[in-house]
C-alpha cells in the first residue's frame, strides 16, 4: 500500500480561485477586503511568511497593508498601532506575524486585536466561541487541516484522533475542530508515556511536535490517515515532522511537506478576511 496524498497545494488554489470569484462581488457592493499584518524586526522566516501572504492577497484581489516596526518598539507603541487599525473601516483583519521580542507580552499583543478582526483566530473570545461550536474565526492551520480531511471525504464521525502536539497555535484547536465533528480526540505531546502506543491507536494522526522526522512507520496503524504539520530545515532542505518515506508505505492517507498543510494555513487566512469583510457589508 502506498499512500494518497493529501494535495493542499491544490485544494489552496481551488479555494483562492472561489475567494477571487467573492472578493470580485464584494467589490460591486463599494467593500474591497482589507489585512493588514504587523510585521516587528527582521527575522528571515517571517519575511517569508509575510511576502507569501502579500502575494496571495494579491491575487485574490484583498487590499494588503503592510506596516514595519523595529524589533526596538516598545510594548505601548505597539499596542497603539493596533488600535489605530482596530478603528480602521477599511481594515477588515489584523494580524501581528509571530513570534515577536521577548520583551513584549504576546498575549497582550493577541487579546489587543479587536476579535472581528482577530483573522488568525487566536483572540480568547474567538476561541473560547470555537469551543463551543459558535461560528467564529477559526485559528488557520487547524481550519486547513479539517477542510483537507473534508475535501477527501475522509469520513470523520466517530474516528479516533490522536494529536501530537498541544501548542495553542495548532494542537489544541485542530483537536477541538475535529471534536467538534464528532471525532474521539486523544492528546499528546513530548512528556507522553507509551507514546508510540498512542499513535497506533490513531486512525487519524496528526502531528504538530516541531521535531524533524520524528514519526516513522513503526508508529503508524497500517491504513490510518496522517496530516504533517510541522516544518523543518534539514541541510537546507525542507522536512515535517513525519518521516515521509517509511509512513507513505503504511498510510492511506498522507500530507507532503512542502506542499500539504502549509498552503492551506494563508488560504484560510483569507477566507477569514472575506468572511470579516462580508460582516462589514
Amino acid at each position: 500500500m502506498t499512500a494518497l496524498l493529501l494535495n493542499g497545494k491544490e485544494l489552496a488554489a481551488k479555494k483562492r480561485e472561489q475567494l477571487k470569484k467573492d472578493v470580485d462581488q464584494l467589490t460591486t457592493e463599494n467593500v474591497i477586503p482589507g489585512l493588514a499584518v504587523i510585521l516587528v524586526g527582521e527575522d528571515p522566516a517571517s519575511q517569508s511568511y509575510v511576502k507569501a501572504k502579500q502575494k496571495a492577497c494579491e491575487q485574490a484581489g484583498i487590499h494588503s497593508v503592510l506596516i514595519k516596526k523595529p524589533d526596538t518598539i516598545t510594548e505601548e507603541e505597539l499596542l497603539s498601532d493596533i488600535e489605530r487599525l482596530n478603528e480602521d473601516n477599511s481594515i477588515d483583519g489584523i494580524l501581528v506575524q509571530l513570534p515577536i521580542p521577548k520583551h513584549i507580552s504576546e498575549q497582550a499583543v493577541i487579546e489587543k486585536i479587536a476579535p472581528e478582526k482577530d483573522v488568525d483566530g487566536f483572540h480568547p473570545i474567538n476561541i473560547g466561541k470555537m469551543m463551543v461550536g459558535e461560528e467564529t474565526f477559526l485559528p488557520c492551520t487547524p481550519y486547513g487541516v479539517v477542510e483537507m480531511l473534508k475535501e477527501a471525504k475522509i469520513d470523520l464521525v466517530g474516528k479516533h484522533v490522536v494529536v501530537v502536539g498541544r501548542s495553542n497555535i495548532v494542537g489544541k484547536p485542530v483537536g477541538q475542530l475535529l471534536l467538534n465533528e464528532h471525532a474521539t480526540v486523544t492528546y499528546c505531546h513530548s512528556r507522553t508515556k507509551n507514546l508510540r502506543e498512542m499513535t497506533n491507536l490513531a486512525d487519524i494522526l496528526i502531528v504538530a511536535i516541531g521535531r524533524a522526522n520524528f514519526i516513522n512507520a513503526d508508529d503508524v496503524k497500517p491504513g490510518a490517515v496522517v496530516v504533517d504539520v510541522g516544518i523543518n530545515r534539514v541541510d537546507g532542505k525542507l522536512c515535517g515532522d513525519v518521516d515521509f518515506d517509511s509512513v507513505k508505505e503504511k498510510a492511506s492517507y498522507l500530507t507532503p511537506v512542502p506542499g500539504g498543510v502549509g498552503p492551506m494555513t494563508i488560504t484560510m487566512l483569507l477566507e477569514n478576511t472575506v468572511q470579516s469583510a462580508r460582516k462589514r457589508l
